[in-house]
């Protein structure tokens, strides 16, 4: 019984004996194990698990501090009958599916049935990982970011930091934000003008909330970012879809009858494009003409590699018609979920009230910890070490795409982490994308990005800031091989 009900698993995140107090307690909570049967022995339950004593006794004993469990003499470990006082016990029944709810009439909107960008959820396994919006864990700053969330949680601090801010933002961030990193694009704003979201999409969506009604049109970028089109569509029954060049999107007569529009400026998402600056001065100016709002989502605007960066849209506006939306956590690790917004102090009034209803702040330790790494100068040093290391992937990438893709044409951009590539009118990128992962390669479709169901089959998109730089060239190997199975085929 205890060999079935206390199994370990290799792992390089966990220790067996983090992973054996994880089992004991689950095991005690599930009530799999009785108050009044004792547990192995720490020299029997070590052999048989084939691990050290020691490793047993220090997790008893780490559930004893606990009060998971209790020590009788001579008679060994049990389950503190305490720990699972206070627990409704309530028996399992089978409900007859007839009586439940047709979940499928009630739903407003259904968005699962949106195309949206696919990514495995194990994508790390992949040898060769081409995969955009990923860091390298390598490339981490463990001991600043270390540093810095002890710093958040001394004694002084976690005091401030375990309140309910209400809808509140840390002011230290607040301020990192204002005059650090906001002036790097360009922008001079005051704190009342900045708000904290939980990543970028969260400030994508309190803006849509707020602003957008149904019959509201906003334009998008095309192909361009797949989450906030779908995002949009949520709200407006009108996502008009605006094409993009090489120079960024196009600000012409399709822009006709937009109260809003989507714009990734500095590193277009999906192509990595920059929007030149005549095309800044003209999307503006049309704001100006037909009483439109854009909506600025500055994405990687520090992955700049053949040239200086451009400044901000936003800094170009002395209207109040752009609403700019950045990320914290891309340079830092994705996973954290911190953003931020600035716009006039109308909008950032009802997005905070907005976001008060959502989820009141985003967790004061975190923000607390970020405004610690930005003011420290850690998040200066940082990006210099990313665009080093990122520079470099970039020049492999473009070495061995001239080497093994001749046949692939790639948008020419100056920064941003990733590349976006068309094939050949034959080449079905979806079925391609299959192949690779066979061979270990991690590779994104670009039909995802276009609106409509008509979306071009041919295009890809290659990221290179989640995949070590002597990784590349044998990647990219292995994908022109899978495309020439495929050029046969078809041929």
């Amino acid at each position: 019984m205890w060999s079935q009900l206390l199994t370990l698993e290799a792992r390089d995140d966990f220790g067996l004996q983090k992973q054996l107090r994880s089992v004991l307690s689950k095991a005690i909570l599930d009530g799999k194990v009785s108050v009044d049967v004792p547990l192995p022995s720490s020299r029997h339950l070590s052999q048989l698990l084939g691990i050290s004593r020691n490793t047993v006794v220090l997790a008893y004993q780490s559930l004893i501090n606990d009060r998971f469990l209790i020590s009788r003499e001579r008679a060994g470990y049990f389950v503190n009958p305490e720990v699972l006082a206070g627990r409704v016990m309530v028996s399992r029944s089978d409900i007859e599916s007839s009586s439940a709810p047709n979940w499928h009439e009630r739903f407003r909107v259904e968005p699962s049935n949106q195309r949206n960008i696919e990514k495995p959820q194990r994508w790390q396994r992949f040898a060769y990982p081409f995969i955009f919006g990923q860091g390298d864990p390598a490339l981490f700053p463990v001991a600043d970011w270390r540093e810095c969330l002890r710093q958040a949680m001394s004694l002084s601090s976690i005091a401030q930091e375990g309140l309910d801010r209400i809808d509140r933002d840390d002011e230290r961030l607040v301020e990192m934000i204002r005059s650090r990193l906001l002036p790097n694009r360009g922008i001079w704003v005051a704190s009342e003008n900045i708000l904290v979201t939980l990543g970028a999409q969260n400030a994508l969506f309190l803006l849509a909330q707020l602003l957008l009604r149904p019959d509201d049109t906003i334009g998008v970028e095309n192909p361009g970012y797949a989450d906030a089109r779908n995002l949009f569509a949520l709200h407006s029954g009108r996502v008009s879809p605006i094409p993009v060049d090489d120079a960024g999107l196009i600000p012409d007569e399709r822009l006709n009858g937009c109260r809003y529009v989507y714009v990734t400026p500095s590193h277009q998402s999906p192509t990595a494009v920059t929007l030149s600056l005549s095309r800044r001065e003209a999307l503006l100016k049309r704001a100006c003409q037909q009483d439109m709002v854009i909506i600025e989502d500055d994405y990687e605007p520090e992955m700049n590699f053949a040239s200086d960066p451009s400044p901000a849209l936003k800094s170009l506006d002395r209207h109040d018609r752009v609403l700019y939306v950045s990320s914290l956590s891309k340079w830092l690790a994705p996973g954290l979920r911190l953003g931020f917004m600035v716009g006039p102090t109308d909008v950032i009034r009802e997005a905070r009230a907005l976001r008060r209803l959502q989820l009141r702040h985003p967790p004061a330790l975190l923000q607390t910890a970020v405004a610690l790494f930005i003011e420290l100068g850690h998040h200066s040093s940082h990006l210099a070490h990313l665009r080093e290391a990122y520079g470099k992937r970039r020049q492999r990438l473009d070495e061995a795409l001239r080497q093994y893709l001749p046949w692939a044409h790639r948008t020419p951009s100056s920064g941003g982490t990733a590349v976006w590539l068309r094939g050949p009118p034959g080449l079905d990128t979806r079925r391609l994308a299959e192949d690779c992962a066979v061979e270990g390669v991690l590779i994104e479709p670009g039909d995802v990005f276009f609106s409509g169901e008509d979306a071009p089959r041919n295009y890809f998109r290659l990221g290179f800031a989640s995949i070590a730089a002597d990784l590349i060239e044998p990647g990219i190997a292995r994908l022109a091989r899978a495309a020439e199975k495929q050029f046969r085929h078809v041929s």
